[in-house]
């Protein structure tokens, strides 16, 4: 083997350095990514022990609230029937919250572990949608808020609109908005909420004229482990959830959110979803499933009472 000339010695180094400045810049690019995706986990850590523990709160809050509500009615005499009123209207809110909290975090988990399915239906959009607004009225009436709703699909003869989507679903997406818009309401404003139909999609908006979003949180807001500090995942009651279930849910009925917002001037979510093409015979008018059978017995012991 004949040996380098000093320009074939020269030029074979240079090649040689090239490629360890090549594989040096890999590993610094692969020990970057490495700590991004540390930094990343440990902040997923972080904000998912911020998250279980805004969940227990919002679990046991209301609980402890209903209880004591409770035993403070077994104590009221007969003519002081006024007050057992008002706390009967405080342990509905809590009960309601309490519910509104659960539902969501049942279906998270089941987003997670991929058991949730589309269940459809011929639903009464409007039966749906009034339902929801009545649920929401102890809030609203609280806030002295107004609820603007215009359905704005024909129906003749004043037959109910059927709109085949999942009841249960569509009703949790608008409930998450309607409470985050109940919620970042200024008191004694407006919500509106509009439906139309446009080439077989059902389209929605909730507009609330309330704190707003700016521009930088709204790319975050869909992000379950995201907090923002100010706007909808702020430290307001609830615990962030309700946004990132909607993405996912809409996703789920192949359906899409938008969001318009001007921070301190209020936001209007609007959600699209095409209707299914499934033949179906059943039908949901207030999209409500109970989460546990009722008692008959124990109804009978209510009554009575």
């Amino acid at each position: 083997m004949s040996d380098f000339t000093d320009k074939e010695l020269i030029d074979e180094l240079k090649k040689r350095f090239e490629q360890n400045k090549e594989a040096l810049k890999e590993v610094q690019d692969l020990n970057e990514e490495l700590r991004k995706v540390n930094q990343k986990l440990e902040e997923s850590e972080s904000l998912k022990s911020h998250f279980i523990s805004n969940i227990t709160n919002e679990i046991i809050n209301p609980f402890s609230s209903i209880l004591a509500l409770s035993k403070n009615i077994l104590s009221v005499e007969k003519e002081n029937w006024k007050k057992v009123i008002s706390m009967v209207s405080l342990i509905y809110s809590e009960a309601f919250n309490l519910d509104f909290q659960l539902r969501n975090i049942f279906v998270a988990a089941k987003l997670e572990a991929g058991e949730i399915l589309p269940e459809i239906l011929n639903v009464d959009i409007k039966q749906l949608i009034d339902s929801l607004i009545e649920s929401f009225k102890y809030d609203t009436k609280k806030k002295k808020i107004n609820i603007n709703f215009n359905f704005n699909i024909s129906n003749e003869n004043d037959i109910p609109y059927f709109f085949k989507t999942d009841p249960e679903k569509l009703k949790l997406i608008l409930s998450n908005l309607l409470s985050n818009a109940v919620k970042f309401s200024k008191n004694e404003s407006e919500i509106i909420i509009n439906t139309a139909l446009e080439n077989n999609n059902l389209i929605i908006s909730v507009q609330d004229y309330g704190v707003g979003i700016t521009l930088e949180n709204q790319k975050i807001i869909f992000d379950r482990f995201k907090r923002l500090d100010s706007g909808i995942n702020s430290l307001h009651r609830g615990h962030g959830l309700g946004l990132s279930i909607n993405k996912a849910l809409l996703d789920l009925l192949d359906g899409n959110i938008n969001i318009n917002s001007t921070l301190n001037e209020g936001a209007c979510f609007t959600i699209t979803i095409p209707e299914n093409e499934s033949q179906v015979s059943g039908f949901a008018f207030d999209g409500n499933e109970l989460f546990f059978d009722e008692d008959e017995s124990f109804n009978k012991d209510v009554e009575s009472f």
